[in-house]
């Protein structure tokens, strides 16, 4: 197993939430060692699981995957409504002047 090094979580929203440890280890090693690697994703620690030397999933704890799948829940404005929440009001008209021949 490849060293665990330890790295800043950052949500969704660019937060700093905690600090955790992750190891990486290959697919053939994880089919080897799955119940140690389940025992060290209940304890916190992120298991990044590559293939081919890229990663390609991530074993995390279930209080961990409850809490992604919270945040990609919450509802987000959109930009037309955080244009809205400009304090002075926008008010924007139509030119009414004919518009010009385009030839195709």
């Amino acid at each position: 197993m490849i060293p665990s090094a330890s790295m800043s979580i950052l949500t969704i929203y660019g937060h700093l939430r905690q600090e955790a440890a992750m190891s990486t280890i290959s697919v053939a090693e994880a089919k080897a060692g799955f119940a140690g690697l389940v025992d060290e994703a209940a304890n916190g620690e992120f298991v990044t699981i590559t293939r081919h030397g890229k990663p390609a999933a991530v074993l995390v704890s279930v209080e961990a995957a409850e809490a992604a799948k919270r945040a990609l829940k919450k509802p987000r404005p959109n930009f037309g409504d955080f244009l809205l929440t400009f304090p002075g009001g926008v008010e924007l008209e139509r030119n009414p002047s004919k518009m010009r021949d385009i030839d195709l």
